[in-house]
């Protein structure tokens, strides 16, 4: 893609994002979450390929119907209230609006689109795509988190792990499973919401890390696939050993970053008196962690028998490593800094 053409889209992904978060009134948050959408959708074409294009008409489409729903509520809060406020949304419309922003974020049973469109795109589009689009609704719903419908928040939520568990476990193209990680983690963050609205967003920043690490992995070992995941060691045994932690680390497993909100969401709950909603969101965290352990089985253990003897990374072409690090670093090493992440 012309490098003026990506400035100016990935410009707009940044305008759209920030006059979303700035904005007191819902008809400038709806332009903002607009122009966010529009933004990404030339950067998902950027290859010409018959699977990026249906997957941009996917995402167009769903982003679309969110869209016209957050309107629809915003009209009818109006049309009630007289207020445009962002603050002030009536019982009706912050349901419709709920559902509206969790359509926009990919959480079950509003998943379908998320998979589907991760599959057609590539890389670097899918790390935008999985974590800064994700940024302004999740704000939104931030904002409106003492308005949220509590049965909703939790059959949302709960609905959530148990796919992105399930969808997971039978797949073999990793962004696929990046998908069904997506909406795992969102239902985390989504059944804590209304009870605290700080530990979810620390789950949402500690999600974010560990995914664009995720993805800058793969996208500088060139990999989408098991079969060619098993072969990495070869290519790069170090970033391998790092791409099977930062697996780990999604999975919540300790001493790892993504321990730290499970850890912190489960203990809340107890808090709260839900120790029955902490122990089935536990139980069903479990699938999840199958396929993770699955996939690092296969990264690690299970190396394949065509494997060439050069240690020499002459298939894949010479990437910026410093980011990677950076974020690879992040993503595995920050559970002891987390009283200081959510101090601030």
């Amino acid at each position: 893609m012309n490098p003026l053409a990506l400035t100016i889209f990935l410009l707009s992904l940044a305008i759209g994002t920030t006059i979303t978060l700035s904005s007191f009134h819902w008809l400038l948050a709806w332009v903002g979450l607009e122009i966010n959408t529009l933004a990404i959708i030339p950067l998902m074409t950027k290859t010409p390929h018959p699977r990026a294009i249906e997957a941009a008409t996917k995402y167009f489409l769903t982003q679309a119907a969110a869209s016209a729903l957050i309107l629809f509520s915003s009209l009818i809060n109006a049309w009630q209230t007289g207020e445009w406020n962002s603050n002030s949304l009536s019982d009706l419309p912050m349901i419709t609006f709920s559902i509206a922003i969790m359509m926009k974020l990919g959480l079950a049973p509003l998943h379908f689109w998320m998979p589907e469109v991760l599959q057609g795109i590539s890389l670097p589009t899918g790390m935008i795509l999985s974590t800064w689009q994700k940024i302004a609704p999740m704000m939104l719903l931030l904002q409106t988190s003492y308005l949220l419908n509590l049965n909703l928040t939790i059959t949302l939520g709960l609905t959530s792990i148990l796919i992105g568990g399930w969808g997971g476990i039978g797949q073999t193209q990793i962004r696929k499973i990046m998908a069904f990680s997506s909406i795992g983690h969102l239902g985390w963050m989504i059944i804590i919401m209304k009870f605290s609205p700080q530990l979810s967003l620390f789950n949402f920043i500690i999600y974010i890390i560990m995914t664009a690490a995720m993805f800058m992995s793969l996208n500088a070992m060139s990999t989408t696939k098991m079969s060619q995941i098993s072969t990495s060691w070869s290519k790069n045994p170090a970033l391998s050993a790092s791409i099977m932690l930062i697996m780990l680390s999604l999975s919540g497993l300790p001493p790892l970053t993504g321990f730290a909100p499970k850890l912190l969401i489960t203990l809340e709950l107890v808090k709260q008196d839900a120790t029955l909603l902490a122990s089935v969101t536990m139980l069903v965290s479990l699938l999840a962690l199958f396929f993770y352990l699955r996939l690092t089985y296969i990264i690690t253990l299970a190396l394949s028998p065509n494997t060439p003897n050069s240690m020499l990374i002459w298939r894949t072409t010479p990437k910026l490593y410093s980011p990677i690090a950076v974020m690879n670093i992040l993503a595995l090493t920050l559970l002891p800094l987390t009283p200081t992440i959510l101090l601030l």
